[in-house]
């Protein structure tokens, strides 16, 4: 499972925790602009924004899970089991694979309304990368600095939500996530107030109370409203250092431990989590293994190039030791 975070501060930051049971050695990549997307079902697209992210690399094309063109929009792609329908190839509409759909999206538009527009035909249908690799359940999220959607493929069609809150998680689908906010309106940073019987001489015993009853599960349900609470209720600094941390101590507030969720034999666990200053196309990252920030600038490569460009993610501990 997943959490992915949308936040502004001076600059834009997008980013994820990216939650499984194994990884599959990905690595950060940047794709510049005449690279050739050759899409399976539509025109390719031999020019187009440069973009960044991390991405499972198979031969030579970038499975991205979540990116950031230069014009600073970016796509995560999210689990969505059980409810994620695609669809077979339907005459007179945009019809893209899942694994197509971050770059088709960054490759054209440089904002979420631009995204909007191109959404309007979108069919996601249910051709796969290759027999090893079927169609995953996904869905999406959007965003840039001024808005936030997400993108459903279920039996319904195609969805798209605004995300007032500027987080997405898994199943179930967004709206539910929505509504099952309204169950922790009483959640607060405040000190907490005796509403329970105001004439009971009833008095706190400890700092935090207000957020009394916020979820700590594993569950997608519970990360999206932990995850929606820290970050509307944190404050944070202009600078970058500033607004790094805090990103990532947003996502950990919402990170899976291995061994605290058992899934086909192993654990679930945060592989990775990404935070990309999407103002300034600079893609840092921690793993599991490695609490030290790892940081690619998009802008250091030749962005006018047609070849990827792929970092290994550093995935051993680094430790500074004082001498």
């Amino acid at each position: 499972m997943c959490t992915s975070v949308s936040f502004t501060s001076k600059d834009h930051y997008f980013g994820r925790n990216l939650d499984y049971e194994f990884s599959y050695n990905e690595s950060v990549t940047v794709t510049p602009r005449n690279y050739a997307f050759n899409f399976r079902n539509v025109a390719p697209v031999a020019s187009h924004y440069a973009m960044i992210g991390m991405a499972f690399v198979v031969d030579d094309y970038p499975l991205y899970y979540d990116a950031t063109n230069e014009c600073g929009l970016s796509v995560a792609g999210l689990n969505f089991p059980d409810l994620a329908r695609y669809f077979d190839v339907t005459d007179g509409k945009r019809n893209i694979a899942s694994f197509e759909f971050v770059p088709y999206i960054l490759a054209q538009c440089a904002t979420v309304d631009e995204a909007r527009v191109l959404l309007a035909d979108v069919n996601l249908c249910n051709t796969s990368f290759n027999d090893k690799l079927p169609a995953s359940p996904l869905h999406w999220h959007i965003a840039d600095k001024n808005a936030s959607i997400v993108v459903e493929s279920t039996a319904e069609g195609l969805k798209i939500f605004d995300d007032p809150v500027g987080v997405m998680t898994n199943s179930p689908t967004f709206d539910f996530h929505m509504l099952n906010l309204t169950h922790y309106l009483g959640a607060t940073r405040e000190i907490a107030d005796n509403r329970f019987a105001p004439d009971l001489s009833l008095k706190g015993y400890s700092r935090g109370m207000g957020g009394f009853g916020l979820p700590g599960d594993l569950s997608s349900a519970s990360r999206f409203v932990r995850a929606s609470f820290v970050l509307n209720n944190t404050v944070c600094g202009q600078s970058e250092e500033e607004s790094v941390g805090h990103f990532f101590h947003i996502l950990g507030s919402v990170a899976q431990q291995k061994g605290c969720c058992a899934v086909n034999g192993g654990y679930e666990y945060t592989i990775y989590s990404s935070c990309c200053n999407t103002t300034r196309g600079i893609y840092y990252y921690t793993t599991y293994n490695n609490g030290c920030l790892t940081a690619v600038d998009m802008h250091r490569e030749d962005l006018d190039g047609d070849k990827l460009v792929s970092y290994p993610v550093r995935t051993e501990q680094q430790v500074r030791w004082e001498k």
